[in-house]
């Protein structure tokens, strides 16, 4: 008889995580808010234990700040943080954007192309909402296409630690059209597997406009 297959369980904060850890980066949970202890106890049928421990393992991962004898908020990125991340976002990005031009088939372009136009439907629209949805796909599956887990998953991990803020930040109209211009250019050089091009936009997009982007909102959020 062969030997028991030992069963391991998760234990409730390890499954609470991720439910807390996307209600941030959803932006549903906005940055310098307090998180609200009771509600989500509530929401999610747990007690205040557990919740806890989700909380502090998201303070590990930079998305909220723990606060003595006032709770918890959700993390603020600054100017420093912006200094400091946006360059490695940057570097992988256009690491993504090579490989993917190397490795992209036609129904991968077709899939990104199909992504654009419905982008820009949105953009034309005035919908931002859905805009900011689609944008952050597209980047998404720019790296899916790459085929390099590792990669990936520092893209991640860096997305993370950003709150996906790069993607939730209100731009003004001068910004989101700029923005609007280089992801048409960026579609065009991946469908020519430009693999000098494609790098130096993406680098170019995230080191420049996205940059401006995330100060503005800084500072709108310091006024």
């Amino acid at each position: 008889m062969a030997e028991p297959t030992p069963i391991f369980r998760q234990s409730l904060h390890d499954v609470l995580t991720p439910s807390l850890r996307q209600l941030i980066l959803g932006g549903e949970l906005k940055p310098g808010e307090k998180i609200p202890e009771r509600q989500l106890c509530e929401r999610f049928g747990v007690s205040r234990t557990p919740l806890r421990e989700a909380l502090k393992v998201l303070a590990a991962e930079g998305l909220i700040e723990l606060l003595p004898q006032r709770g918890a908020i959700v993390a603020q990125i600054s100017p420093e943080d912006i200094e400091e991340l946006f360059p490695i976002m940057a570097a992988l990005e256009a690491l993504a954007g090579e490989l993917a031009c190397e490795r992209a088939t036609d129904a991968d372009i077709a899939q990104v192309r199909a992504l654009h136009g419905q982008m820009m439907e949105s953009y034309r629209n005035g919908d931002e909402d859905d805009y900011l949805r689609l944008n952050r796909r597209i980047h998404q599956t720019i790296f899916d296409i790459a085929h390099n887990e590792t990669l990936a998953a520092m893209y991640q991990q860096i997305l993370t630690r950003m709150h996906s803020h790069r993607f939730i930040v209100r731009k003004s109209e001068a910004n989101w059209k700029s923005a609007v211009e280089e992801h048409e250019k960026i579609m065009e050089a991946l469908a020519a597997r430009d693999k000098r091009r494609l790098p130096s936009l993406l680098r170019k997009h995230v080191t420049g406009t996205t940059v401006r982007i995330a100060t503005e909102s800084v500072e709108r959020t310091r006024v």
